[in-house]
């Protein structure tokens, strides 16, 4: 089955792209989600003008988006967490845990487009992309530390 995407799938193509497909794959998950319309003639028209002003919106967007790299780019993240005897974390960092310290500093950005592999669990400083764009990527600098206990400083008074 042949279908015409309407959004980026980074498993078949991006927006606009003519791809093949299983019979099943489009017709139970690509077109009831509205992610693909089925490669017709007329839908190829269609198609057409859409990717004429999805490159206009793309440009645009990625303008903003470098624009926000711009900003986020001296950026330092740090955040205070328990540790062990042997400066092992109690928790972690999680994309969560950095989307809601942005938003905090004033900048919108969805935790899902934080590349993070796996939640930051040592102490240390990691550099960590930011998606924000297809072609634009912002890294930001997250500093764990360990929290200081109130009882190790007493005993050291």
């Amino acid at each position: 089955m042949e279908v015409i995407l309407k959004e980026d799938i980074a498993t078949l193509g991006n927006r606009g792209d003519v791809v093949k497909v299983a019979e099943g794959y489009g017709r139970n998950y690509l077109l009831p989600r509205k992610l693909a319309l089925q490669a017709t003639a007329q839908n190829k028209a269609v198609i057409e003008q859409m990717k004429s002003s999805a490159a206009r919106r793309s440009a645009s967007e990625k303008a903003l988006a470098e624009g926000v790299a711009a900003q986020l780019a001296p950026v330092e993240l740090t955040f205070t967490r328990k540790t062990g005897e042997n400066g092992h974390l109690f928790g972690s960092v999680t994309s969560a845990d950095i989307a809601h310290e942005l938003e905090a500093k004033g900048f919108e950005v969805d935790r899902r487009k934080i590349q993070l592999a796996e939640p930051l669990k040592a102490l240390g400083e990691v550099t960590v992309a930011i998606k924000l764009h297809r072609e634009v990527t912002a890294q930001v600098k997250v500093v764990v530390v360990a929290e200081v206990e109130e009882a190790t400083e007493a005993a050291a008074e």
